[in-house]
C-alpha cells in the first residue's frame, strides 16, 4: 500500500502541493443510483411531483455540486472545470433512476472527487425532492467508473 499524502511530518493533514505536476486534460466519471417505489418513479417520469422536474433539477444540483466540490471535501484542490455532464437512465422494471457523471479539466490533478460529487449531489437531490411521498428511498452503489489523464488511467465497467 503506497503511503498516505495527505499528512505532514507531524500527523497534521495538509493539500499536498501540485505545483510541479503537469497540466494534462484530465476526465472521470463516476456512477450511482436511486432506489425508488414504482409510483414515485411514475411520478417522477411524468414530472408530476409539487416540487417540480426531479431530474432535470437534479441535473443542475450534480453540476453546481461539481464545481464546488473543493468546498466541502477539505483537502481537495480547487479546479477550473472544462466540462460537466450528467446522465440519467431510468430503469422502470427496477424503479432506478441511474445516474452518470463525467467531469474533465485541464490541469495538474484529477477531478474524481468532482465526478463523484456530482453523483452525490444529483442522487441527494432526487430523494430530496421525492421524500414527500416516499420515506424508504435508497441511494446506492456510487463509485468511480473510470478515469483518464493522470499517472494511472483507470476502467472498473
Amino acid at each position: 500500500m503506497s503511503e498516505l499524502t495527505h499528512f505532514n511530518d507531524e500527523g497534521r493533514a495538509k493539500m499536498i502541493d501540485i505545483s510541479e505536476k503537469p497540466a494534462t486534460l484530465r476526465k472521470a466519471t463516476a456512477c450511482g443510483s436511486v432506489h425508488v417505489s414504482a409510483d414515485t418513479f411514475a411520478l417522477i417520469m411524468r414530472g408530476e411531483l409539487k416540487k417540480g422536474d426531479v431530474l432535470a433539477v437534479a441535473q443542475i444540483a450534480g453540476i453546481m455540486a461539481a464545481k464546488r466540490t473543493s468546498e466541502i471535501i477539505p483537502m481537495c484542490h480547487p479546479i477550473a472545470l472544462t466540462g460537466v455532464d450528467i446522465d440519467f437512465c431510468p430503469e422502470e422494471e427496477r424503479s432506478v433512476i441511474n445516474i452518470k457523471a463525467t467531469v474533465c479539466c485541464k490541469g495538474e490533478t484529477g477531478v474524481e472527487m468532482e465526478a463523484l460529487t456530482a453523483v452525490s449531489a444529483a442522487a441527494l437531490t432526487i430523494y430530496d425532492m421525492c421524500k414527500a411521498v416516499q420515506k424508504d428511498i435508497v441511494i446506492g452503489n456510487i463509485r468511480l467508473l473510470r478515469k483518464s489523464g493522470g499517472k494511472s488511467d483507470i476502467c472498473t465497467e
